[in-house]
């Protein structure tokens, strides 16, 4: 272990370079394309910030997570410095969304920090199990409180003044560690195929129980706080870890029944849900590209526009799609890279995924496996749904592209998302393992 720990952390060092040095050159070339005198000295003070902040967190993980893997904080940042680069391009003034931008980013590079010192141990959080599932559920429904704002037809943020947060962002974390914890315990009763209908061997319809139970949240989540977006991702990833934990389609396929009849449920009684969809089925509909439709119609022109190198930073028009800084940032990207651009952002976004998984397979205890699988799926589910939106492959669901779209919720919870699984991946290269040592674990403890 002595001889790995100072390779992987120099190949981590080289990378991360690397990345910092894309993405300070992105963020140097949307201030010059401005106004070469000003805005190069105001965005030096920014890129300087966030460069720091990334070397410190190398330094910190050398320290405190030696054998973890030594390519999810490359990723991270090569993802985070080239968001921040295309916020900044849409709003560089002092008071904008650039500099607010990297203000969460070094928040979350805290948080990302403050998680790796505190949780030596993954394993301990699932002897808290049912405070996390309670903690979830709580920070789900939170904003049908008085604090609760609606924005954009969606009733997910908590108001301080005119401070707004996504309380929905740290439930989504709760709740992959109480199913993590709960579908340890409990795999093989799920698994055990008693019954037979026709020539298919199904579990005990009692312990269809949970399924039913996520099935009725994701429900809530749709009716009250109005967001099919976030329902659909807390269904999805309730699926993923109960198939990872028992190798049972039948759940799969029952989940998407029940999340068909629940969708087709929703459709009939929103209205907003149904212009959602019938904007993704024509987005070009001469009725409706000057209103319901304009956002995603100037999406998609943007993406036709950067075409295969793209207009380059700064010399694009993306500032005229609605809220491009959160829900669409992927046409921003698209417009001034290019295809090349964005097939670069989402081949980055499917090596972290892939390391994200390769950290569950590397897992010697269910829990753990579970943990690094479910945290991996949220984050490769949310990716996909927003990508799937932007470019008109997916109905719009309002969720951010994790680690590039403006928002302090989404990316406080993304760093403490990676940062758990950058223990997870420590601590499976640092324990001997369990088959020459005799050791057990089971359910984390």
């Amino acid at each position: 272990m002595a001889v790995r720990s100072p390779v992987r952390r120099n190949s981590e060092l080289t990378l991360l370079i690397i990345a910092l040095v894309v993405g300070s050159g992105a963020m140097a070339l949307v201030a010059l394309s401005r106004n070469i005198d000003d805005r190069l000295r105001i965005a030096a003070p920014l890129i300087a910030t966030v460069a720091v902040g990334y070397i410190g967190v190398h330094i910190l993980v050398r320290k405190v997570a030696r054998l973890s893997d030594p390519l999810v904080l490359p990723l991270i940042a090569g993802l985070n410095f080239i968001g921040l680069a295309a916020v900044y391009r849409l709003d560089p003034e002092p008071s904008g969304y650039g500099p607010a931008q990297v203000v969460w980013t070094a928040v979350g590079l805290l948080c990302f920090t403050a998680t790796l010192i505190f949780l030596r141990d993954y394993r301990v959080l699932a002897r808290f199990k049912y405070i996390f599932g309670f903690a979830g559920i709580v920070l789900l429904l939170l904003p049908l409180s008085p604090l609760g704002a609606t924005i954009n037809g969606a009733r997910l943020w908590l108001r301080f003044g005119s401070y707004s947060f996504q309380p929905g962002e740290l439930a989504k974390i709760c709740l992959v560690v109480f199913f993590a914890a709960y579908l340890a315990e409990r795999k093989e009763l799920l698994a055990i195929a008693s019954r037979k209908i026709g020539p298919f061997h199904i579990p005990d319809p009692k312990h269809f129980g949970p399924l039913l139970l996520m099935w009725g949240v994701s429900l809530l989540t749709m009716f009250y706080l109005r967001d099919l977006g976030s329902s659909l991702l807390f269904f999805s990833i309730f699926l993923v870890m109960i198939y990872v934990a028992t190798a049972r389609i039948v759940y799969v396929l029952f989940g998407m029944v029940l999340f068909g009849a629940g969708a087709t449920l929703g459709y009939s009684m929103f209205s907003h849900v149904q212009v959602r969809v019938q904007t993704w089925l024509n987005p070009f509909n001469p009725d409706s590209i000057q209103g319901d439709s304009f956002q995603l119609a100037q999406s998609l022109f943007a993406f036709a526009t950067g075409g295969l190198f793209g207009t380059g930073w700064g010399q694009g028009r993306p500032d005229i799609i609605p809220e491009a800084q959160t829900d669409f940032i992927f046409a921003v990207i698209g417009e001034e890279l290019g295809l090349m651009g964005t097939a670069a952002v989402i081949v980055t976004f499917v090596l972290l995924i892939a390391r994200g998984f390769r950290v569950a397979l590397g897992c010697r205890n269910d829990f753990g496996q579970l943990l690094a699988c479910g945290l991996t799926a949220i984050f490769a589910i949310q990716t996909f749904i927003i990508l799937g939106g932007v470019t008109s492959t997916l109905p719009l669901t309002g969720i951010t592209l994790p680690f590039m779209s403006f928002g302090g919720s989404s990316m406080l919870a993304n760093f403490i998302l990676w940062a758990i699984v950058v223990r997870i991946s420590d601590q499976n290269a640092s324990e001997p393992d369990p088959a020459r040592t005799g050791e057990i674990l089971i359910g984390g403890r």
